[in-house]
């Protein structure tokens, strides 16, 4: 059995006691880890739950929090519903993973989805529960993957797959507070949650209509140690006023490509935090962690034997491990591993010396006259100029190449400073001097406009588009 062997969060949390001082605090309403293991937010409904597969399709995150902890090790399957997923794709998704029982926070469903299946409502409000008499199982984790098209396909993990990359027997010391950008029904935030949970931590929870600055005010206020996000959370922190009410000792990224900019611009905003970079997707898992500070990773990582291992195949890296998502749910034919348990991530390396560097996705490449151009790694030239903020490059149709470079950038600054730079004209000639200085010609941006923002998807991720 490996060595995070987990049978259930609530066996791994211990006793009330051992919880005391430790919370779980939402937009609106906070509650004690220690309370929660002599309680229920299900209103004592959780025998009627042992062994079902259930829908977790809950507004509030901190609902959905609850709902995790008491469900794993009871539940046989839980299907973690992520906010955006469609109403239209909810009759497959419960179709597929064979859903009998549903918890929610609110009662306003469509009844054609509910059907004749248990519904069972969580509240904020705790009350007294015995759980004597609840039989204990393993549980299977379904998260849905966050296409932008059709309906989600659902990967199985587990509560060890899930808890493998952390390290059970690292004391962080007393005080802990994690918080994340991410919504915790993703990979990337409950990966963080969990962190926090098994690391003796508290955890600050994100509201569904909370602005990015009024969450910062509030991770401030709990005096947040650890947080968490995706490159472009991190952007829009640093465009926030409310970026100094914070003062975390570790920052973390993951979800995106962490290029030198974004790195070299959090260790300024704050030079008392370690900052991590990590790779991980729902599907491969987490793969490896960079504490040097510097974007890629040492090539020394590929090959080597672990508990991780890695290769790269036509450039494409690709990651085996206990880590991995146990496969797919409800007949997806798409292969995860390969026939030696590798998982193809999809994410395009290049060797420059003893370092590898994130290109880009292989599906998200642009075609200009047969050459390939990763919107990604161009993305990282341009925002080392010291006034841009962050920027995202996109296809643009051509009639003689088929597809042409173009950029959107968000400056650094306020309103004013930005609208001032904007108009200077030689912004825009230093923009591409540093692009013909670091890229082929068919790579440089034929079109460069300055935007106030660019949009972010649910999942944290810049959301492409072409024209």
């Amino acid at each position: 059995m490996p060595p995070n062997s987990l049978t259930s969060i609530q066996h791994n949390l211990g006793n009330a006691s051992d919880c005391s001082g430790r919370f779980l605090w939402g937009a609106a309403a906070r509650v004690s880890l220690g309370d929660l293991l002599r309680s229920t937010s299900l209103g004592g409904r959780l025998p009627e739950l042992s062994g079902r597969s259930v829908l977790l399709a809950t507004r509030d995150q901190l609902a959905t929090a609850l709902a995790l902890i008491e469900l794993d090790g009871v539940a046989a399957r839980l299907i973690i519903c992520a906010p955006d997923v469609s109403s239209e794709h909810l009759p497959s998704v419960i179709a597929k993973a064979g859903v009998d029982a549903i918890v929610s926070d609110h009662d306003a469903h469509d009844r054609r989805v509910v059907g004749g299946r248990l519904l069972v409502i969580s509240t904020l409000d705790l009350a007294p529960a015995k759980r004597e008499n609840v039989e204990h199982r393993p549980t299977e984790w379904v998260l849905l993957t966050s296409g932008t098209t059709g309906a989600p396909k659902m990967l199985i993990h587990n509560l060890n797959s899930l808890t493998a990359p952390i390290d059970l027997g690292r004391n962080l010391g007393t005080g802990v507070v994690w918080g994340t950008f991410y919504d915790i029904r993703r990979y990337g935030g409950l990966q963080i949650f969990l962190r926090a949970l098994l690391g003796q931590g508290s955890f600050v929870l994100s509201g569904a209509a909370e602005s990015t600055a009024d969450y910062l005010v509030r991770l401030g206020a709990h005096l947040v140690t650890h947080i968490s996000g995706t490159p472009s959370h991190w952007r829009r922190v640093l465009m926030s006023p409310q970026a100094r009410t914070i003062a975390p000792h570790f920052i973390r990224l993951s979800g995106e490509i962490a290029d030198q900019a974004i790195l070299n611009t959090l260790h300024s905003s704050y030079p008392q935090a370690a900052i991590n970079h990590a790779f991980a997707s729902t599907e491969a898992g987490v793969a490896f962690e960079v504490n040097d500070g510097l974007e890629g990773f040492p090539a020394s990582v590929v090959g080597a034997s672990g508990e991780v291992e890695m290769k790269i195949v036509d450039g494409s890296l690709r990651i085996r491990s206990a880590r991995t998502a146990l496969g797919y749910l409800g007949g997806d034919n798409a292969v995860l591993p390969d026939d030696e348990g590798f998982v193809d991530t999809g994410d395009m390396v290049e060797l420059r010396g003893d370092r590898y560097y994130f290109l880009g996705r292989r599906n998200g490449v642009i075609n200009v006259g047969g050459l390939k151009v990763y919107p990604e790694e161009v993305e990282a030239v341009i925002n080392r100029h010291p006034a841009v903020r962050m920027s995202m490059v996109w296809s643009r149709k051509n009639p003689i190449t088929g597809s042409l470079v173009s950029a959107d950038v968000v400056l650094k600054g306020d309103a004013d400073q930005r609208r001032e730079y904007s108009q200077i004209a030689d912004f825009k000639r230093e923009i591409l001097q540093i692009c013909q200085q670091n890229l082929a010609a068919h790579k440089i941006p034929a079109t460069i406009r300055c935007v106030p923002a660019l949009d972010v998807a649910a999942a944290g991720k810049m959301i492409r588009h072409h024209a």
